[in-house]
């Protein structure tokens, strides 16, 4: 496939509708054993979270993949940002790594991550990263 330099307005709805799905069953989840006493459940849900807003990070760079280095740039946006996170949780153990290209300042990042970091978002974490994400692409990609 050829570099994106731009994405459609239903592409854009499609990706922030699938994440808002996502975001909302695991809200349903955490409601539901929120309003239990099962330390066991509430434990388990504590173990996923992690694991499950890393993943749901691949999936927000995967709705949007190919994005073209000049409409992206290269300091460290919310799109960059994504970018560094998902290539580290693919190819480096998760931990936290930059590269050549992306000018990536941790202070200035969504999460705040340095390198180095092992990557456990959370779902606020997420969230953050989520809606800066998807209101950068609609700035510079629309």
């Amino acid at each position: 496939m050829l570099g994106r330099k731009n994405y459609t307005q239903e592409e854009l709805d499609h990706g922030q509708a699938a994440i808002d799905q996502q975001l909302g069953a695991y809200r349903r989840l955490a409601d539901a054993i929120a309003a239990t006493n099962d330390e066991n459940a509430k434990a388990a849900l504590e173990a996923l979270e992690t694991v499950y807003f890393n993943n749901m990070t691949l999936v927000l760079d995967r709705y949007f993949v190919h994005r073209l280095r000049v409409v992206a740039g290269k300091d460290g946006n919310p799109l960059n940002e994504v970018e560094l996170l998902g290539e580290s949780l693919m190819n480096n153990d998760g931990v936290l790594r930059g590269n050549n290209v992306i000018k990536y300042v941790p202070d200035d990042a969504v999460v705040k991550l340095k390198a180095g970091d092992q990557i456990k978002l959370t779902e606020a974490q997420f969230e953050r990263l989520a809606s800066s994400f998807l209101a950068d692409l609609r700035a510079k990609f629309c």
